[in-house]
């Protein structure tokens, strides 16, 4: 099951009902905060993955059941053009070659829980960075852990939180998972 902030009816809507009604629900949310959009429209997919990339939101992806589609976009954030500042990066590319070797890296996925079920490294743990403070007595403060997110933003502040909090080999990944070119897996279907 797929976490969502708020969800949308936009059933039995045409183009472009869909969209003025996202439009107006994202609006409302907090940045960071997932919509699930549920439409019967088929165009409706293309229409919205069209429209959050012209608005800087991020489209995460589309469930069908039955007749409805199930469109998840997760609104855009101050924080993905905040400076990063952790010390420790590692490129996708290195990170990629380090798991290649080793399956038992540790990787944290810091993205929202409806991010991570779209696509995400396989083994990765998901904690989204709005609950890693109540999360972190579950990782290892020895362990090397790296750190990933959409565009190594989030993953930056992550990284700067658990070296705060003791944590002695974090390493950010950078730029994460919007180039991540590696194996993946998803949650959904």
């Amino acid at each position: 099951m797929i976490k969502s902030d708020s969800v949308l009816d936009a059933k039995g809507l045409a183009c472009p009902m869909p969209i003025v009604k996202t439009k107006k629900a994202i609006n409302g949310l907090d940045s960071g905060e997932v919509l699930e959009i549920q439409a019967t429209d088929k165009g409706s997919t293309a229409d919205l993955k069209a429209w959050a990339q012209s608005t800087g939101h991020q489209y995460l992806g589309t469930v069908e059941e039955g007749t409805v589609l199930k469109h998840y976009l997760r609104k855009s954030s101050e924080e993905e053009t905040n400076e990063k500042k952790h010390p420790n990066v590692m490129k996708n590319e290195e990170l990629q070659q380090k798991l290649e070797v080793n399956q038992e890296t540790v990787v944290l996925d810091v993205r929202e829980s409806a991010e991570y079920a779209f696509s995400h490294i396989p083994n990765a743990k998901s904690i989204p960075l709005g609950e890693l403070d109540n999360y972190m007595t579950e990782l290892d403060k020895d362990a090397e852990i790296h750190v990933v997110c959409r565009t190594g933003n989030r993953s930056d502040l992550a990284a700067q939180k658990l070296t705060a909090a003791g944590f002695k080999q974090v390493i950010n990944v950078v730029p994460g998972m919007s180039e991540w070119t590696g194996p993946t897996g998803k949650s959904v279907n």
